[in-house]
């Protein structure tokens, strides 16, 4: 059993390598088999298939975003920080997400969208008790701040390109985004 898991293991570790670098379309099993150092029919085995593969994949990482970044409807300015934070750190989930967004991969984790409207709720909550400006949708306000936080990230088309010159600061450009959240949510 410990080699099974050990090689279910290797093989999600392989399949985010592969997946980051060539999407859904462009990922061959082949290699990950190959690279992982297994059997192709094992993959199929343990995944059923590519898509499956995929989805296990972005879910995984996805529930680690989770657990390093609670959400804090108190605290959205710090919540975005933390979001820039892991969104600076891990390169390969950030491609990860932008394939599936780019594919409109039908593998969409259910995960995924139920934190998601959770957020919406819980920002809906706060601007109803009034300690969120209610200026702007609940919706709209968490995906400025998904926006803003990821946009220097390195498979984003406008921050690393348009403003290369502040990535050579990062604390600068954290607290820059810290205040544009702030500014955004006094509204």
């Amino acid at each position: 059993m410990r080699n099974a898991e050990a090689t279910r293991e290797l093989i999600l570790k392989t399949a985010m390598d592969e997946f980051s670098a060539f999407g859904i379309a462009g990922a061959r099993v082949e290699r990950i088999a190959k690279t992982a150092g297994c059997n192709k029919n094992l993959i199929y085995v343990y995944f059923e298939n590519k898509e499956t593969l995929f989805t296990t994949v972005l879910q995984r990482n996805l529930d680690r975003a989770f657990e390093d970044i609670p959400f804090t409807p108190g605290d959205l300015p710090e919540y975005t920080a933390k979001v820039f934070d892991f969104a600076m750190a891990n390169p390969d989930v950030m491609r990860l997400l932008m394939w599936s967004n780019l594919e409109k991969s039908t593998a969409r984790p259910p995960k995924r969208e139920d934190a998601h409207m959770q957020k919406v709720q819980e920002i809906r909550n706060a601007q109803g008790s009034g300690s969120i400006g209610s200026a702007f949708p609940p919706n709209f306000i968490l995906t400025l701040i998904m926006s803003l936080a990821t946009a220097w990230s390195e498979s984003n088309p406008f921050g690393p390109t348009l403003d290369p010159d502040s990535l050579k600061n990062l604390k600068a450009l954290r607290e820059s985004i810290i205040r544009a959240i702030t500014v955004l949510l006094s509204a």
